[in-house]
């Protein structure tokens, strides 16, 4: 049996937590074991170490060992503390909305290069984020244009609601607004800007998947049907349809699917950008097609 941590104190409790997620394989343990502790105790990073030797409350490590159990049976940290960071925005999360990853922030860098690039002197650039989940792009993309406004869609009324609480969280439920829609069959344009992380991991492939993924992230986020690319073959078309002249879609994509995303914009009308935008890992994690025009 794992150690508990009854009857030990913040400090030891931190020490043994690490202790046990290391053994067990886990990524960054000693991380994970501070957040779970903080979580369990309502101690940030000072307090957890100005308080050390203080011995744990009952209730305290009753939630602390419920919190190890799950990380250790695989649930991610953002899961279990019910919010993630993203673009420097903690974002609240539901069961249904995806776990919003630094991968994604290369779509928001995409996005915003695409921004620069318009010169609209007025700035009042209007956003569509198609598939909004937490809303994650949307909001950092209003953290970084003052002046733009948006609507993220999803079809999960749950998810939503989350969306909608982040915006409120960061001061942006003025220029941000959420509906339920297929990506962009409920909208109208014209939209300076289109964006989307939509399903793209193959049917097949999602039982492969790590175990953090596959077990608690939302199939429907995950699913981009037998070849990974039924998503993109509808938000192409929408996006093709609601820009305006000169405007951008730019799309998060899975590892080898750079080609056929671009062939997929072609199709619609829009001019493939350049070669896709790498993340940090040097994969290429952004593709970006714009409407002809002016």
């Amino acid at each position: 049996m794992s150690p508990s941590v009854q009857n030990t104190t913040v400090g030891a409790a931190r020490r043994t937590l690490a202790t046990r997620f290391r053994a067990a394989g886990i990524d960054n343990p000693d991380l994970d074991a501070r957040l779970l502790v903080g979580a369990a105790t309502g101690l940030d990073l000072t307090r957890l170490i100005v308080e050390a030797e203080r011995a744990l409350a009952a209730e305290e490590a009753k939630a602390l060992d419920a919190f190890a159990a799950r990380r250790i049976a695989g649930e991610p940290i953002a899961r279990i503390l019910g919010e993630q960071e993203f673009w420097g925005l903690r974002l609240s999360l539901a069961p249904a909305t995806l776990i919003p990853r630094s991968d994604t922030e290369t779509v928001v860098e995409a996005a915003l290069d695409c921004i620069r690039a318009m010169r609209i002197d007025s700035g009042c650039y209007r956003i569509a984020d198609l598939g909004t989940g937490s809303g994650a792009i949307l909001l950092a993309l209003l953290t970084e244009l003052p002046d733009a406004t948006g609507i993220g869609t999803d079809l999960d009324q749950e998810t939503l609601a989350i969306a909608r609480i982040n915006a409120e969280r960061h001061g942006l439920a003025d220029r941000a607004a959420f509906v339920a829609s297929d990506y962009a069959s409920a909208l109208e344009g014209p939209f300076d800007l289109v964006v989307s992380n939509p399903p793209y991991i193959r049917s097949a492939d999602i039982a492969s998947l790590a175990v953090e993924v596959r077990a608690h992230d939302p199939h429907l986020a995950l699913d981009g049907g037998a070849d990974g690319l039924d998503a993109y073959r509808t938000i192409t078309r929408q996006a093709a349809g609601i820009l305006k002249p000169g405007g951008a879609l730019v799309v998060e994509i899975g590892i080898g699917q750079e080609g056929d995303v671009t062939q997929l914009m072609t199709a619609a009308g829009l001019i493939p950008a350049g070669p896709g935008r790498a993340d940090l890992a040097g994969i290429p994690r952004a593709v970006i097609g714009c409407k002809p025009g002016t």
